[in-house]
């Protein structure tokens, strides 16, 4: 008997709105885009979480927020 595992990740886009700064690449305008992801286990919600990406607007970049060291 053999157990198959099967575990798939869902992502929906929730919404999206017009964010502060712009794209160090090419100024243009940023966009968050907030996602949720559903996990299933065999058609069984595991767990939903929920993510804001950014992106720019002009050259579809995604753009990734770092945080300063406190020292």
């Amino acid at each position: 008997m053999h157990l198959v595992y099967i575990c798939i990740e869902e992502p929906k886009e929730v919404g999206r709105h017009v964010a502060s700064g712009s794209c160090p690449y090419c100024e243009g305008k940023v966009e968050a885009v907030d996602v949720e992801s559903k996990w299933t286990f065999c058609c069984l919600p595991i767990s939903y979480v929920s993510t804001r990406k950014y992106f720019c607007t002009l050259c579809s970049r995604r753009l990734v927020l770092l945080n300063p060291c406190v020292s």
